[in-house]
């Protein structure tokens, strides 16, 4: 099965258990993680924001509380999307938030249609990269922010031991015992482990167009956030 397809499958699976078990899982560390990036996010023009593979919507959430007027999510599984629209109409954010059903590698919105286009923790889902990032900075406006939030792995050999072991061995297990889906638990964490180096990944944000690429890393570098801008004039 391609990846695209098999990620949709995977999500729309666990997409009830998905909110529970990713701050349990994170011990609720990564909503201090999309604090630090939402940050990233105010100090340039940000009156239109694209939250790529939004899930169920706690990025664009969280853009929205912190005073982004106009936030589209997009995501390829409709069952998380159905969970985020739920959670944005219980928390008054249905005036700013708008959720689609889209496909990463193919936006249907025009050129320059963005100030800003993030996406938390899914990059890593992409089935083609280069073509998810050339997307993303095609819909931004020349200036505009690409920001990535990112699962990562610790450069400490002790922390990258710990980290392994906790993310092939007990995550898998917890989240299978609670979703009944172990696969999809032990997907989770191989796509992290495959997942470009830090310098791997500017490198590729840079082939796909981006200039200023710079990435900052969380908690002992379990979590990165790496940022890159639209060039003002040429061909991206």
């Amino acid at each position: 099965m391609p990846k695209k397809k098999a990620v949709k499958h995977l999500f729309d699976r666990i997409a009830p258990y998905y909110d529970r078990l990713n701050h349990l899982l994170s011990l609720h560390v990564d909503k201090i993680w999309r604090r630090k990036a939402v940050k990233k996010v105010l100090v340039v023009p940000h009156e239109r924001v694209m939250d790529m593979a939004c899930g169920t919507a706690d990025f664009s959430l969280a853009l929205a509380k912190a005073g982004v007027p106009s936030v589209l999510g997009l995501d390829i599984s409709e069952q998380m999307l159905r969970i985020g629209r739920q959670k944005i109409q219980s928390q008054g954010m249905s005036h700013i938030i708008q959720l689609e059903q889209g496909d990463s590698e193919a936006i249907a919105y025009p050129d320059k249609s963005f100030d800003v286009v993030t996406v938390a923790f899914g990059v890593r889902n992409y089935e083609n990269l280069e073509l998810g990032l050339q997307e993303m900075l095609r819909v931004l406006k020349p200036g505009g922010m690409l920001l990535v939030l990112e699962l990562s792995l610790p450069q400490s050999r002790f922390l990258y031991a710990l980290y392994s072991f906790y993310f092939t061995r007990i995550l898998p297990w917890i989240g299978g015992l609670i979703s009944g889906d172990k696969q999809a638990y032990a997907y989770l964490p191989a796509s992290v482990l495959r997942f470009p180096k830090p310098k791997e990944f500017l490198q590729i944000m840079q082939s796909c167009g981006c200039v200023e690429t710079r990435q900052q890393a969380l908690s002992l570098g379990l979590a990165r956030i790496f940022t890159g801008k639209k060039q003002i004039t040429g061909k991206k």
